[in-house]
């Protein structure tokens, strides 16, 4: 059972790879994942996620207090807005309505979390 959350956990930290350099697809919530994953499998690895410079207090924010950060909000809103111009753009309609799905429910799920 280890081995599998193991593998999991590395999955998610490659989603969340991706997520860090692609617009539509999201970073931290991969990273959760693969925290808790990691907790079960490799708590040092565990550690070095909540303990990132960069990551790590976006995800201890999420897991003392639920919350998202004012300027992660924005920037999750702003690539997801983006993703869905681009999509237009490139896709144009009807995926263009995917897009915009995403964006207002995930969107909005995100600017309703706490600061």
């Amino acid at each position: 059972m280890r081995f599998l959350f193991l593998v999991a956990g590395l999955l998610a930290l490659g989603m969340a790879i991706i997520g860090a350099v692609l617009p539509i697809m999201p970073t931290v919530p991969f990273l959760l994942l693969a925290a808790v994953c990691f907790a079960r499998s490799n708590p040092a690895w565990e550690k070095k996620l909540l303990d990132h410079p960069t990551w790590g207090p976006q995800m201890r924010d999420w897991r003392e207090r639920r919350a998202i950060a004012r300027p992660a909000k924005v920037a999750a809103i702003s690539a997801m807005a983006a993703g869905a111009v681009f999509t237009g753009v490139t896709l144009g309609v009807p995926w263009v309505y995917l897009s915009l799905a995403i964006l207002f429910i995930g969107g909005g799920w995100i600017a309703t979390r706490n600061e």
